[in-house]
Order: structure tokens, then C-alpha cells, then sequence
């Protein structure tokens, strides 16, 4: 039997763009949260700006026990627990640990989401100095893609920020190719 007062770390799916405001609400209510964010600089036309940005887009951790679980589902601005195993996820204590010692020593921490992208992929550049470039990807390197260039006539091979490139429909290139 579980003791109704030991807190855990769980994990809450937050609104859109909610994440730091969900976070105040709930430190308001009493309830230990926490919403790692990172420091980005935004750049303007005419300034820049210093701003602090999610880490973990829609996420929010909670440390509560079994008398807070419900308290938190009635903050405005979560949508619900995140379930692994038909149970709300409980992150073990180190692992908050780690985020936290890792914002402090690393400043430039981003969370990159590889999926959907591999080997052999064709992309288009969306920024940087090759922007709007189609290319195939040769190799996946941390947050990095290792491609190939298609339209210069030549074997170009660069690295490029994952955040830049974005994966091409093949039905799509089909009918490009074909005009």
C-alpha cells in the first residue's frame, strides 16, 4: 500500500504556450512544480530581446502525493496527466535533478525531436545561407544533418542545424520533376 503522503514527480500535458503560466498557478495553490526553461535570444527587425522559452513544449512536472493529484487537474491551463502504463508517468527524482544541474551548467541545452527524419530523406533548407536548397540526407550528427545538394551541379556535402531543413512529401517532388 502506497503512502498518501510520499510526493513523486509526475508529469502534466499543459495548453499550448501555457507551460510558465500553469506553473505560477500552481506554486499559487501551494502545489511544488516545475518548468524547466531555457534562454534564448529573439531577433527582431528593430531590437533583440532576451527571452526564457520551455524546454519540454506542453510540459509541466509536479511533485505531489496522492491528496494533490486531483487538486492539480483543476488548474486552469492542464489538460491532464501524461500515462505510461494506464498510470500518470512518475519521474524519478534524479531525473529532475539532472535537468536542473543541466540548465545550470549548460546554456544552450534544447530539447531537438529526430523523429520522422533519417538516412536517405530528401529536405529543403528553411534558413541559413542555403535556404529554399533540396538535398538528401547522409548522416544524422547530434542535432546536426549531414546532406548532400542537389540543384548545384556539384557534391556540396555540409552540415546543417535540424531546425532548418524540413522533409519533402515524395508525391510532391514527383510532380516538381516532372514540370
Amino acid at each position: 500500500m502506497m503512502n498518501l503522503n510520499e510526493k513523486k514527480w509526475l508529469v502534466v500535458y499543459t495548453r499550448p504556450r501555457w507551460e510558465k503560466k500553469v506553473d505560477g498557478l500552481l506554486r499559487q495553490q501551494g502545489i511544488e512544480s516545475y518548468c524547466p526553461v531555457r534562454q534564448v535570444q529573439n531577433q527582431w527587425a528593430d531590437r533583440k530581446k532576451d527571452v526564457s522559452l520551455p524546454l519540454f513544449n506542453s510540459y509541466v512536472f509536479v511533485r505531489v502525493n496522492l491528496r494533490d493529484e486531483a487538486a492539480v487537474l483543476y488548474c486552469m491551463g492542464v489538460m491532464g496527466y501524461v500515462y505510461y502504463m494506464q498510470r500518470p508517468a512518475v519521474v524519478r527524482d534524479n531525473v529532475i535533478d539532472e535537468i536542473k544541474k543541466n540548465l545550470a551548467l549548460y546554456k544552450d541545452v534544447e530539447v531537438v525531436n529526430l523523429q520522422g527524419v533519417s538516412v536517405g530523406d530528401r529536405v529543403q533548407i528553411k534558413q541559413g545561407a542555403f535556404v529554399n536548397q533540396f538535398g538528401q540526407v547522409v548522416q544524422i550528427q547530434g542535432k546536426n544533418v549531414l546532406m548532400i545538394f542537389d540543384n548545384i551541379h556539384c557534391a556540396l556535402v555540409t552540415r546543417i542545424p535540424f531546425q532548418h531543413i524540413s522533409i519533402q512529401n515524395l508525391n510532391q517532388d514527383n510532380k516538381n520533376a516532372t514540370k
